[in-house]
């Protein structure tokens, strides 16, 4: 792929160190450890992205991803530019691209934020010690994290499996540090790297199937700071009652944010404690609910990093024998949302149209798929991975193993959510069912839910037609249940 030159800046610095910061899942200016880190160092600062997806193992950004990844990379760059600065953008294996950049800038200095992935980890690893063993100073920072994962260990030396012990050790462990602001200036160097743009990196399709979440999201810094203005003076006051209902804005949709460090953790958390005047207490009522999630968040971390295995294997080994059925046709169903199961559908269609999914209805829809369908929770991480905004891999694998059972403080396998009574309890009146479901939006409550309990005459009156309009239920959701219970039972055995 051709590359450009840009030319210099009008006022380019003049002498002085020159410091490479390697962007990657941190993608903002305030509260960044590495950037600041440089800027402190003194000299000019190269700002540098580079598309390395090869070196990411299975695990490489999915379409939803790059879709936000290609819009916060652009305002990333204009946020440079307002500093007098710019992002170079790179294509290639990290390494030689950050050999490249310190021989073509005399930079003698490279410094990045922590990744945690299995595949980033090694990666990492092995650049920091080519870089050092040739002269270069090479530093990484943590900007994902309250506690890095090594720091918060059992009484035995050992990681924490349980959520509740993990949660105590925590908050007995940290306190977090104020975030810092964006400095005003970015010092340039005196004659910039050759880069390519972000639209030379290819990742929108040709088909603008992303148009649904570009009406959704604004990636990028500035985008992340107005949605946590925006939940902290509306949703945050009643999250604890609000948050598992998926027709109202119960939830902060900070995800997608955090996952590419459009924002820190820091900065939610002090956003969160000074919203609600808690001080810097996180048991406070007004604010616990919430923090708990981001305190999962660090969990699910925590158990990447211990146990590299688990996005490809269960953490309890003994689910790898479990007996998952083989049904693509099933499987299809479920991705599409074309099950005939009305919470199911709506969840995969807001998936598929938004890049996002409310967290109640992911968990009744992960288990619809591992439990009624029995189809793997690996075929169901794989596909949120690509077509989530927020796919990260830690909360993406834990959350998976959770509803399955087989991961670390995971659901009973035998805990089997009822996507029925799930609706009929979060969605009374039907709002989330009825503007993703279009089609079913005539019904009354009592039937929405579950549209093949209608006698003829009350689909004949909401224009419904089963197995036409809308599917039939694709599966029996009680004796499915009943196979699973039994496949379990087998396992075990």
């Amino acid at each position: 792929m051709s590359a450009r030159t840009p030319a210099p800046l009008a006022v380019p610095v003049n002498g002085g160190p020159v410091s490479i910061v390697w962007f990657r899942q941190d993608l903002r200016l305030a509260d960044n450890p590495a950037l600041s880190a440089a800027l402190q160092r003194g000299g000019s600062v190269i700002p540098v992205y580079i598309d390395s997806s090869s070196e990411e193992g299975n695990w490489a950004p999915g379409g939803a991803s790059r879709w936000w990844l290609h819009r916060s990379l652009e305002s990333l760059d204009a946020a440079l530019r307002a500093r007098g600065s710019r992002l170079i953008v790179r294509r290639g294996t990290a390494l030689h691209e950050l050999q490249s950049l310190c021989r073509e800038c005399g930079a003698d200095a490279c410094y990045w934020n922590r990744r945690y992935e299995p595949a980033a980890r090694e990666r990492d690893k092995l650049i920091k010690q080519t870089l050092r063993s040739t002269g270069y100073i090479a530093e990484s920072h943590n900007a994902t994290l309250l506690a890095e994962p090594w720091e918060l260990l059992t009484q035995s030396g050992g990681a924490y499996q349980v959520y509740t012990p993990f949660r105590r050790r925590l908050l007995a462990h940290i306190k977090p540090a104020a975030p810092t602001p964006a400095a005003a200036q970015v010092p340039a160097p005196r004659q910039w790297p050759k880069s390519l743009s972000v639209a030379q990196l290819q990742w929108l399709p040709a088909i603008p199937w992303y148009r649904g979440m570009a009406a959704v999201w604004r990636p990028g810094e500035a985008g992340a700071a107005q949605r946590l203005q925006d939940f902290v003076a509306s949703p945050l006051t009643h999250y604890a009652q609000r948050r598992d209902q998926p027709g109202i804005e119960g939830t902060s949709r900070l995800s997608p944010h955090l996952h590419h460090g459009e924002l820190s953790v820091r900065q939610v958390w002090h956003g969160v404690l000074r919203a609600t005047g808690a001080g810097a207490d996180a048991a406070d009522p007004r604010c616990e609910k919430y923090l708990a999630e981001l305190i999962w968040r660090e969990f699910s971390y925590q158990l990447l990093h211990h146990f590299p295995h688990t996005p490809e294997a269960p953490l309890r080994a003994g689910f790898a024998r479990f007996a998952w059925l083989e049904d693509r046709s099933a499987l299809r169903a479920w991705q599409t949302g074309m099950t005939g199961v009305p919470l199911i559908d709506a969840g995969m269609r807001e998936l598929w149209t938004t890049g996002w999914m409310h967290n109640r209805v992911r968990m009744v829809a992960a288990s619809f798929l591992v439990k009624n369908l029995r189809q793997s929770w690996q075929s169901g991480a794989r596909w949120f991975w690509d077509t989530l905004v927020d796919a990260d891999l830690a909360a993406n694998t834990q959350g998976w193993q959770w509803v399955a059972g087989c991961g670390a403080d995971a659901a009973p396998y035998f805990r089997v959510f009822n996507p029925v009574t799930q609706s009929r309890k979060f969605d009374p009146q039907g709002h989330y069912l009825r503007r993703w479901l279009p089609e079913l939006a005539r019904l009354a409550d009592a039937q929405l839910h579950a549209p093949w309990l209608a006698d003829a005459a009350q689909l004949r009156a909401a224009g419904v037609t089963l197995g036409t309009s809308y599917p039939r239920p694709i599966v029996d959701l009680q004796d499915s249940r009943v196979a699973a219970l039994q496949a379990y039972r087998q396992m075990r055995a």
